[in-house]
């Protein structure tokens, strides 16, 4: 097991990052007052910007959505990344050699990551550049008789593998890659019984295999030449970066598409891809030399945000003998989707690649369109099987289709489907009813990922979120607000010692003293870096909404100069509440003693003194 990344790296990658940059990757930002920005969000449509970046502080927030974080959680939702693949992408951006801590053995597979990342790129530069060379001819033959042109080749960066046993080896090794870098990037293979490398590649066009981030992790090469006695296809090996189980090709291209539009569609190769994509079918994706199972499913839930159960998986398979099989396989993890699953099956046995070279974009996306449920696909290559010219081989047949007619998931849907089973079997409507009803009650077990299904317990109810928008709009609520803001966003502005004294007041929003309360119990780490994670973190969970609004919510001043000015006048201003508060309740005890008892009227008066004198030094009087 690997380790975890050490804390204090992942602390400097943070720190030595600017958010608003790897923000702007996605989005268009605009200055909305000192230290913050601002733009359309990209986690939900809207046609007024609420997304707001504070690069200082480190965090985003959109007052429309609510979706907030840092940067590494911008980017684990952005690029459907793990915590710990965001940090090594930042490492990687800002150079920073990341360690690794605990685990058993260490982490080697991590340490040269980076390096691994960087010599995948080079190749795929290298492999670019060759495809306009003159041995590359074959390659660019073979595009332009499947439909692809120079510019469909650039847009994928597709390439070609010199016939050559050194060619690139030398190349990268002249750009300082090592030996060993080049075996565990997979890029060369060792000769038997010798300590010298060979290209892995060679003579075969090349498809940079990205992961969904965009960065380069491996190759696809296809066979072109007659005496390459090497397989069709010839994929990278397993690698510290590159797990074809979990990677799908295309999918940093399609991603955007796929979580907004809430579809994918799943094809079996990288020219079904690039034909799909060129046809306008932005969301299609494909494995790399492996079938299609669990883990890919795992990435793509992801992607979907499959939790609604509104979303479309589209597969499309061959219909000889392997592509069936494909589709059985598909078949039987597809209840693992929260999302539609259909298939949708070129006439004449075409795949995308092939339908649209001979009729054209138009077909690929009728094809998509013409799509059919899974398991109404699964139930007609199931009937196929059974001669259903005989009670026996139509009694069969009920019993292999029943159970996918009893797991439709929408169950309105079941008795059409057990009706329209009745019709093709040729059998009375009771009896499929009953054979349909039977295979309900021993209903596959849902696998860990599955999602809930009608029956089972709802999950719990949601915690109440606090806003700024629950906020009653009175003079005092509104300062007492301004004054938070002023110091989570500026408290070595405002100033530490006045910081110390203004979370003393007291206020009178109860939810505001809740932020006060944790303002106070952070306050040793005001000049720190992780200063709003130390406040978030000492406030309840129901609040912390709350408070990271209270962080990004723009302040009423525009230059540096007048921030500074602002933020420690709308700080004296609370204290100065408070003190008029404490004034008011001591002249009234004034007014309530007994004139007789000099001493509690002494102490009285001596109260009132101090608070006037706190409030003339409060105002430099």
């Amino acid at each position: 097991m690997a380790g975890l990344i050490r804390q204090g790296d992942i602390e400097e990658v943070k720190a030595r990052t600017n958010i608003a940059d790897i923000v702007g990757d996605y989005v268009t930002l605009k200055s909305a007052g000192v230290g913050s920005m601002k733009g359309l969000c990209p986690f939900h449509d809207e046609r007024s910007p609420s997304f707001h970046v504070r690069p200082q502080v480190g965090f985003y927030h959109c007052f429309g959505c609510g979706e907030s974080g840092d940067v590494y959680s911008f980017l684990q939702k952005m690029d459907h990344v793990s915590f710990s693949e965001a940090v090594e992408r930042l490492a990687a951006r800002v150079g920073i050699e990341l360690h690794y801590e605990g685990g058993e053995g260490g982490a080697p597979d991590h340490t040269n990551r980076a390096r691994l990342y960087a010599a995948n790129q080079a190749a795929a530069d290298f492999f670019v550049d060759r495809l306009g060379s003159p041995g590359a001819q074959v390659g660019r033959t073979f595009l332009g008789e499947r439909g692809f042109d120079a510019q469909a080749a650039a847009r994928f960066g597709i390439g070609f593998a010199p016939q050559s046993w050194d060619e690139l080896t030398n190349h990268l090794r002249g750009r300082g890659f090592s030996t060993e870098e080049l075996t565990l990037a997979g890029l060369v293979s060792s000769r038997e019984g010798s300590s010298g490398v060979y290209d892995r590649f060679r003579g075969r066009l090349v498809w940079p295999i990205r992961d969904i981030t965009g960065q380069t992790i491996g190759f696809g090469a296809r066979k072109l030449l007659d005496d390459d006695k090497g397989p069709k296809y010839l994929n990278t090996p397993e690698t510290p970066i590159y797990h074809k189980a979990q990677v799908l090709y295309g999918l940093d291209l399609a991603k955007r598409d796929i979580s907004r539009g809430h579809q994918v569609v799943v094809v079996e190769g990288y020219t079904d891809v690039m034909a799909c994509h060129l046809a306008g079918v932005t969301t299609a994706v494909a494995t790399c030399g492996t079938s299609f199972g669990v883990d890919h499913i795992k990435v793509l839930r992801r992607v979907l945000g499959d939790d609604s159960g509104v979303g479309e998986v589209v597969f499309t398979f061959d219909p000889d003998a392997a592509g069936q099989k494909a589709a059985m396989r598909a078949f039987a993890e597809e209840q693992r989707f929260s999302a539609q699953t259909f298939v949708a099956v070129a006439p004449e046995g075409l795949d995308p690649c092939d339908l649209r070279l001979h009729r054209g974009d138009d077909a690929v996306r009728r094809l998509i369109d013409a799509k059919k449920p899974m398991f109404e696909f699964m139930i007609r290559q199931l009937l196929g099987q059974y001669n259903l010219d005989t009670v026996e081989g139509r009694v069969s047949a009920l019993r292999a289709a029943a159970p996918i007619v009893s797991d439709i998931r929408d169950p309105s849907l079941r008795p059409g489907y057990t009706h329209e089973l009745s019709r093709m079997l040729g059998m009375d409507l009771g009896e499929v009813s009953r054979a349909v009803g039977q295979a309900q009650s021993r209903s596959r077990t849902a696998p860990p990922e599955a999602p809930r299904r009608s029956g089972e317990p709802a999950p719990a109810p949601r915690e109440r979120l606090f806003s700024l928008a629950d906020l009653p709009a009175d003079p005092v609520t509104r300062i007492e607000r301004d004054a938070l803001m002023a110091m989570l966003q500026h408290p070595t502005q405002v100033g530490l010692e006045l910081v110390q004294r203004a979370v003393l007041t007291g206020m009178t929003n109860s939810t505001l003293a809740v932020v006060r309360d944790a303002l106070a119990a952070a306050l040793p780490h005001a000049a720190a870096p992780d200063w709003l994670d130390r406040v978030v973190g000492e406030t309840p969970a129901p609040m912390a909404n709350l408070v990271t609004e209270l962080a990004m919510a723009p302040l009423p001043e525009r230059t540096e100069r007048e921030v500074t000015r602002y933020v420690r006048d709308i700080t004296i201003v609370l204290i100065e509440k408070d003190l008029l508060r404490q004034k008011a309740e001591l002249l009234g005890r004034l007014q309530r003693a007994d004139s007789t008892d000099r001493e509690v009227y002494v102490a009285i008066q001596r109260e009132l003194v101090r608070v006037e004198a706190e409030r003339r030094n409060l105002r430099g009087e």
